[in-house]
């Protein structure tokens, strides 16, 4: 061969060889080691014995993170190669905090665990996740059911309020009930929504953007494009009203106003929607005494009538207290005593990781989930295709927005809310809908332009 043929084969070679996924193979290999040490030490410390208990908790998502591996590398090797390795980070570090307060329920002679029905719905997520890969050859197709993903996520959204099939669970109206089987729609609604949100706004930018009155130098937009904006702000009201629960009204009208001004770059519709949301939620806590109640209870935890008051602030002033313990360094996985704040293997499951990696490991905690929000928006930014790049910055806001919703709370930067931690806390529905994001995510990146598709991470 001659040479110019060998430098014009090279470019051949090189496309051809997985290198995003060569990058992802190193990476999974160090997370999988990460969550095998976790586990180690939390039965050296509470066990004092390794027992093969261990690799009930750490082989089934590693062979599922194998499959997942492999499965990009013959559909989709030009995925992000960061997105994977991270979710399995984070989903073993809460299995294996799920697993050391069930030990500690176990010691206490307590009947009710978690840690197995989490590996069982982590593999269901993680199989979610490969379907998602293997049968959705391109999310576009997702632009042709916009309307339909609206009724759908609306429909999941009111899906708990419908008698019989709802159920209240610790005051919030957010469960169904099949069966035994409880599972949290709006978990998936988020998704349908961030669909519909996307495919709207990429036929409505220009007039939402450029079409209007002027008032005060402002431009407004018509009433028939800001019809959607009041709808969704209704919607997020109605969620607070009759679901009783902040956190997720919060987080359906915060999606929409991002997607809002990332389609059309107007800092008014960030203004505009705040100031609705928070008019909204001050007249709610004014008229509803479980929103004035969670709001006392932020602003004094320990005053004594809201510490004491059933469905007070004892879970947060507990959960500080944790935080509190575990200091710079933490306690050690399996050295604090996480089981006496309420819920913390799902609510407060930040709380009793901080207890025992501490601050610092808490700092690296939200820097994998910065990483994971930024190489979503990452793609958005990259993507040629205006659709994929709102659904790509949606689906990565609706974690970084949970996340601040979540933490926020632990940590009493904002009121206290019912959500969970993405893929950190015990809950399936939860699991489920974050590791199906996770999932568009990789086939989104896999799509951006060639002329994007660095390997630089």
């Amino acid at each position: 061969m001659s040479k110019l043929n060998a430098a014009e084969a090279l470019p051949k070679i090189v496309r051809v060889v997985p290198r995003n996924r060569n990058i992802e193979a190193f990476l999974l290999a160090f997370a999988v080691g990460l969550n095998a040490f976790e586990l180690s030490q939390i039965q050296l410390s509470l066990l004092k014995v390794l027992t093969p208990e261990i690799f009930l908790y750490l082989l089934p998502p590693a062979f599922f993170a194998l499959v997942i591996h492999i499965i990009l590398r013959r559909r989709a090797s030009e995925a992000d190669p960061m997105i994977l390795p991270i979710a399995v980070v984070l989903n073993g570090l809460g299995l294996s905090m799920i697993y050391r307060l069930d030990l500690a329920t176990i010691a206490n002679g307590g009947t009710e665990l978690f840690a197995e029905k989490q590996v069982v719905w982590t593999v269901v997520a993680m199989a979610f996740a490969a379907a998602v890969i293997i049968f959705v050859p391109s999310h576009l197709f997702l632009r042709r059911y916009v309307y339909v993903s609206m009724i759908v996520g609306v429909g999941l959204l009111i899906s708990p309020m419908i008698p019989g099939l709802g159920r209240n669970i610790n005051g919030a109206q957010l469960w169904i009930a099949i069966g035994d089987l409880t599972f949290q729609p709006g978990e998936l609604a988020k998704i349908a929504l961030t669909v519909f949100f996307a495919g709207y706004l990429v036929t409505r930018r220009e007039s939402l953007a450029i079409v209007g009155r002027k008032v005060l130098g402002v431009r407004i937009p018509r009433a028939r494009e800001l019809g959607p904006i009041l709808v969704i702000w209704g919607a997020s009201l109605l969620v607070l009203i009759l679901q009783r629960d902040l956190g997720t009204s919060l987080l359906y009208f915060g999606i929409f106003i991002v997607l809002v001004y990332t389609a059309t770059g107007r800092a008014i519709y960030v203004i505009a929607g705040i100031t609705m949301f928070l008019t909204g939620a001050l007249v709610a806590g004014r008229m509803m005494e479980y929103v004035s109640g969670r709001v006392d209870s932020w602003l004094n935890p320990f005053l004594a009538s809201n510490y004491d008051a059933a469905g007070g602030s004892y879970q947060l002033a507990q959960g500080i207290f944790g935080l509190a313990h575990g200091g710079l360094l933490g306690t050690g996985l399996g050295g604090g005593l996480p089981q006496l704040v309420p819920l913390a293997e799902s609510d407060f499951i930040i709380a009793a990781l901080g207890e025992e990696i501490g601050l610092i490991g808490l700092f690296a905690v939200f820097a994998l989930y910065l990483l994971l929000v930024s190489r979503g928006i990452r793609i958005g930014f990259n993507h040629p295709d205006d659709f994929s790049k709102l659904l790509a910055t949606g689906l990565a806001f609706v974690i970084a927005l949970q996340c601040f919703i979540v933490i926020g709370g632990v940590t009493r930067v904002v009121p206290l809310t019912g959500l969970t931690t993405p893929l950190l806390a015990a809950g399936g529905s939860s699991l489920l809908a974050n590791w199906i994001i996770v999932g568009l995510l990789l086939r989104i990146s896999d799509t951006v332009d060639s002329g994007n598709k660095s390997v630089n991470v």
